[in-house]
């Protein structure tokens, strides 16, 4: 489908409203007109595919008519009385919206002082900003970029629409929509019916960021490309690229580094019980994630949790579950004092089975039966036992021989990792209480929050333009793009009805991590 074409007038004569209407209505006869044409041997697809491209056409037209209905109507008095004057009556501008551009004039009015900008008082009634598309069509590109790539949101957009706006202003939006999506996810509505046990869940999630010499090779200024072939063909194009840049660096073996930046991701829900006696949930999970640093997701935790009617002296039930970071911890206990701190069962079981690899091999039943009982002593809540019973081992490992350091060293560093976490371990109290035990919730999160948006072949990221997308991607996973939205376009009406230059995209992200 080609793109709408922009509706129009004679130069230098903008429509009346009247004509606007006659032009619908006759729009709208000739599409009565082409549904009941007689024409056997047309398809519906081909039927389709012609009637979505007189709708746009249709749409382009109301649009235009409401645009200058709204023109004639507006009331300047409020701003006159500002000291504004009028500069010109009828500038004429092209908006890009989602059934195509169109074109329509608005009264531009120049401030008192003189020196700040002039604003047009049709554009600040409605909403639009100085981007020059409609917030319709940015929310949706918006949208689809915090699921898939600044280019594939806009090949994928231009599929349906017909047209779309270049990956370069997509980029440019999500990085100016950063701070707005920080302020919401920070202050934005709560939600309602909430349960009556608060459990969080802290994880992190590595995403690849480009390095000192990739960044300096793409600011630095570009090399006029040759063509590939001489005859102008593609296939050759390989082999002359790679002579004209010479022979890459190898990895070394084994190097798969790809220059990760963790994101500190933060996953909050309430439970409820129910007649039966058990918690159900999660009920109104929200996830919260930022390059910037910890303490700054852990600020924002501690932030949401006192909104959601769970405040530091609260006497309800408050759960955290953290993978072990011992730092971790110590920066939590200052900020939630009465919380339930939970080491996520699933780091203490994987620790016996490393041990028990140390004496049995991977997958045989003799691992499984030296694992057992280990891993029943610790959903019990035996922590003392589990540790006495590691510790027997240890005993039984010979001081020399093959392979017996490294069974010493592994043995003992379990057996401290478990014993400074023993606190965290009370696992059959909280089975019994119905309580979470695992992250498996902030760690599916992250993977599917940052791992398939951030983690994919090729991307390479830089910090600050990550967190704008890390941020929209949270509100988008959490189901909130609609309220965001809608509250975003208010904060926008506020500033352009203060006279304000109001532009959402930006080529500077607006949201910088904080340091760590």
């Amino acid at each position: 489908m080609s793109p709408p074409q922009t509706t129009s007038s004679a130069a230098g004569c903008p429509p009346a409203v009247s004509d606007l209407r006659l032009q619908a209505h006759q729009r709208l006869d000739s599409l009565l007109d082409f549904c009941l044409a007689d024409e056997p041997a047309r398809g519906f697809l081909a039927f389709e595919k012609a009637l979505l491209g007189l709708l746009f056409s249709l749409g382009q037209i109301l649009v235009q008519l409401f645009l200058r209905h709204r023109h004639e109507r507006l009331d300047l008095t409020a701003w006159l009385s500002r000291g504004y004057r009028v500069s010109d009556a009828y500038a004429p501008r092209t908006l890009k919206t989602a059934f195509g551009p169109v074109a329509y004039g608005r009264a531009y009015l120049l401030p008192p002082e003189g020196h700040a900008p002039g604003v047009h008082p049709l554009d600040a009634a409605l909403g639009l900003t100085r981007d020059g598309f409609s917030p319709l069509l940015i929310g949706w590109f918006c949208r689809l970029a915090t699921r898939l790539s600044f280019r594939l949101s806009s090949e994928l957009g231009g599929m349906f629409l017909g047209w779309a706006p270049p990956p370069s202003a997509i980029e440019e939006w999500v990085q100016g929509l950063g701070r707005p999506a920080a302020v919401y996810l920070s202050s934005g509505p709560l939600p309602a019916n909430e349960g009556e046990v608060l459990v969080l869940e802290f994880d992190g999630k590595a995403a690849p960021t480009a390095t000192a010499a990739e960044l300096a090779k793409r600011r630095g200024r570009r090399r006029r490309r040759a063509r590939a072939c001489p005859h102008g063909c593609q296939r050759h194009r390989g082999r002359a690229c790679r002579q004209r840049r010479g022979r890459k660096t190898k990895r070394k073996k084994g190097d798969k580094s790809k220059n990760g930046r963790s994101a500190t991701l933060v996953v909050m829900y309430t439970l409820r019980r129910g007649d039966d006696g058990r918690l159900h949930g999660p009920c109104n999970k929200k996830v919260y994630g930022t390059f910037g640093s910890r303490k700054k997701a852990l600020a924002w935790a501690r932030a949401q949790a006192t909104r959601r009617g769970f405040p530091p002296d609260t006497t309800k039930t408050v759960q955290i579950v953290v993978d072990g970071e011992l730092c971790l911890e110590q920066r939590l206990r200052p900020l939630f004092p009465r919380a339930i701190m939970t080491l996520d069962v699933r780091h203490a079981q994987e620790k016996l089975w490393q041990v028990g690899r140390l004496f049995h091999a991977e997958g045989s039943g003799e691992l499984a039966a030296w694992v057992e009982p280990l891993e029943t002593l610790l959903y019990q809540g035996e922590v003392a036992q589990l540790l006495e019973r590691l510790g027997q081992e240890l005993g039984r490992v010979a001081r020399r021989g093959p392979g017996t350091k490294a069974r010493r060293k592994k043995l003992s560093d379990v057996i401290e990792y478990l014993g400074k976490r023993q606190g965290m371990m009370a696992y059959g109290q909280w089975r019994k209480q119905d309580l979470v035990i695992a992250s498996g919730v902030v760690e599916g999160a992250a993977r599917y929050v940052v791992g398939e948006r951030l983690d994919n072949s090729g991307m390479r990221w830089v910090e600050a333009r990550a967190e704008a997308v890390l941020l929209l991607r949270c509100i988008e996973v959490n189901g909130d793009w609609d309220d965001f939205w809608d509250w975003a376009e208010r904060q926008r009406r506020v500033e352009l009805n203060q006279g304000l230059a109001v532009q959402i995209r930006s080529k500077v992200p607006t949201q910088l991590p904080e340091a760590a």
